[in-house]
């Protein structure tokens, strides 16, 4: 099997959690992961255990500069190379299913192994399709979604709700001393966890710094993830501060998890599923940066559903401090959170994945 995609912890994370849940169930399957070079797929996914090979490749670039106009001229060049290695990388490994999870990588090596009649499955991570996965959608075999109502994008025929894959070690039962002793934090504290995803999110890191203070006066202790472009300066400024961790990036999201009284986080489609299945109380500040604005309709499905609150990313400088210092005392409001994130859950979306590609290397075997 070969999986085709990454650029985020976002599709890394769950390409990693489906390739788990293959071996599980068929453990003799060799899987190659297929990636963009200088991107974090190339670090973690043989952290993971498996082989992955890199394309030459990015997407738009969307804001407005003069080397970005220049980077844009040399995208078609890229994509023609890019697709070139993906069809040498597929011919010399032969998988009998190809699976995208979205990123720059997966277009063009879901496009060749779709071209050269190899069973193919996409996953559809959120409420509103990326372009690449519509655009690849009418000629791949399965698109597994996590949302419903996506079928007036894909084929009905061909879409399976699964839920998205979450990491499996959040899976995990924790008991809350090791979380508190792992980041070394009072139990007797509550404390917020703030996630701005593997790169960081200016707006959450300036929204916490209005607050950060006065939440260690009211005995509020913080878990704070900046992002490695922004932990050098946020460290320095604060690391000396009691009741507060600083990292740049969380290698134990399920200790991290289980000492979260709320959690303020992008709403990224795996930070949501995660927040589902461990049923933790969030503030969502969707990222105005991606295509599509997925992230508030990711955001907006949760909200409606009552189970998170969100505040737009212009707002958050503004509104975060009162949400946050306003929800963590209200245990009724949390409890009904937690009520509405439970049923939102899908645990099993990586086995329930694994499945639908085992059914395409069935089909290809008769």
């Amino acid at each position: 099997m070969i999986i085709s995609g990454g650029g985020t912890g976002g599709h890394v994370f769950p390409a990693i959690a489906i390739a788990y849940a293959v071996k599980e169930q068929l453990p003799d399957t060799e899987i190659l992961f297929v990636g963009a070079n200088g991107r974090m797929e190339m670090k973690r996914v043989p952290q993971a255990g498996f082989s992955i090979e890199g394309l030459d490749i990015y997407g738009i670039r969307r804001k407005i500069s003069l080397r970005n106009m220049f980077e844009n001229l040399k995208l078609p060049v890229r994509l023609y190379r890019s697709t070139c290695r993906a069809k040498q990388i597929i011919k010399r490994f032969q998988p009998d299913v190809v699976v995208g999870v979205g990123g720059y990588a997966s277009g063009p090596t879901l496009k060749v192994a779709a071209s050269m009649k190899i069973p193919t499955l996409i996953q559809e991570q959120n409420s509103y399709p990326g372009i690449t996965n519509k655009l690849l959608a009418k000629q791949v075999n399965v698109i597994c979604t996590a949302y419903d109502c996506l079928d007036r994008f894909f084929p009905s025929n061909k879409t399976v709700k699964t839920g998205n894959p979450v990491r499996k070690d959040i899976l995990n039962t924790i008991d809350k001393k090791e979380g508190y002793a792992y980041f070394k934090l009072d139990e007797n504290k509550k404390t917020v966890v703030i996630l701005g995803g593997s790169l960081g999110a200016q707006t959450i890191n300036e929204s916490v710094s209005t607050f950060i203070k006065e939440a260690s006066e009211k005995n509020i202790q913080l878990v704070w993830q900046t992002g490695e472009y922004y932990y050098q300066n946020i460290s320095e400024k604060y690391s000396n501060m009691q009741g507060i961790k600083i990292v740049s990036f969380v290698e134990r999201m399920d200790y991290l998890y289980s000492i979260a009284d709320v959690v303020v986080s992008r709403a990224g489609a795996l930070a949501l599923s995660e927040l589902c299945v461990v049923a933790k109380p969030c503030i969502l500040i969707p990222s105005p940066n991606v295509s599509e604005d997925h992230q508030t309709k990711n955001a907006t499905a949760l909200s409606n559903a009552g189970a998170a609150v969100l505040i737009p990313d212009n707002k958050a400088c503004e509104q975060l401090r009162d949400i946050v210092f306003e929800l963590i005392e209200d245990e009724t409001k949390c409890m009904n959170m937690k009520a509405s994130l439970k049923k939102m859950a899908q645990p099993d979306a990586a086995k329930r994945i694994a499945e639908e590609i085992i059914k395409l290397m069935d089909k290809k075997d008769a």
